[in-house]
């Protein structure tokens, strides 16, 4: 998988995501390492608007979605860098509503999507994830939802997204206790579909892509449409809760008090306003 399409120009991408066409395969990658690849309104929008491209281009077999560095994805800043320049991250319901259509664009495109975990996926980064249709980890990789240590609730699809693939107990572990999960433990629930030494993980990676790449297109969309149709039904109402809920929440006390705790390292006092 070395040849570059000749006409890889139509995917630009920007600095905070690599987008590249060859042989089939399209990567797309997160590149934010220094901040675990956490995501802006532009990144979140680039990535719909990527996998909106490649739904109707005959040239893309299978998306390889993955992060640079050692994280895949922290999930939205909520750094002082991330604050203190609203127009890199966009308002909070910017961001909601690109998570959203970013998640949505994943699991809609008809190619199958292998999501590539090697290190932390948090926040909407799982959702991004497990949006995929093959999720693969190297055995440093670790899941969690961390939203309710600062006031907010899981979003991008995560309540259907988690709920479909663990079950509605584990998906409450998840959500409500913000519990890390391990790559070993991901793959024991089902959250994942395989798990790798690291020094085999790139390689492991690509025998995935290249089985997908030189499979029957057809097929693999069709049952990909199919499993989807039969297991993410509530997918999205899930969204459109999610985001009603996530809209209150980030105008509370709590969410306020929760990023300051955040930022400060310490516990928060939740006043639960």
């Amino acid at each position: 998988m070395t040849t570059a399409d000749s006409s890889v120009h139509t995917y630009s991408g920007i600095d905070d995501l690599l987008v590249e066409l060859s042989d089939g395969v399209l990567s797309v990658t997160m590149n934010r390492p220094d901040s675990l690849n956490s995501l802006t309104a532009a990144m979140l929008v680039a990535i719909a608007e990527t996998f909106e491209q490649a739904a109707s281009d005959p040239r893309v077999k299978v998306v390889r979605l993955g992060g640079a560095g050692r994280g895949f994805c922290s999930g939205a800043g909520i750094s002082e860098e991330d604050h203190a320049n609203p127009g890199a991250s966009g308002t909070p319901a910017d961001v909601l509503d690109a998570a959203n259509r970013a998640v949505r664009s994943i699991k809609n495109v008809p190619q199958p999507v292998v999501a590539v975990v090697q290190g932390p996926a948090a926040g909407v980064g799982v959702s991004l994830a497990l949006a995929s249709d093959v999720v693969l980890a190297s055995e440093k990789a670790f899941f969690m939802l961390a939203f309710t240590k600062i006031g907010l609730m899981p979003d991008g699809g995560a309540t259907a997204l988690i709920a479909a693939a663990v079950g509605r107990i584990r998906a409450f572990r998840m959500a409500l206790l913000a519990e890390r999960i391990s790559a070993a433990d991901a793959f024991d629930w089902g959250l994942v579909t395989a798990v790798y030494p690291v020094d085999e993980f790139d390689a492991k990676v690509d025998e995935v892509l290249a089985t997908l790449q030189s499979g029957p297109a057809v097929a693999l969309r069709k049952t990909k449409h199919a499993i989807n149709a039969a297991t993410l039904t509530e997918f999205e109402a899930a969204l459109e809760l999610e985001r009603q809920g996530q809209l209150h929440l980030l105008d509370s006390d709590d969410f306020r008090e929760g990023t300051k705790a955040f930022q400060q390292r310490r516990k928060p006092n939740f006043t639960d306003s």
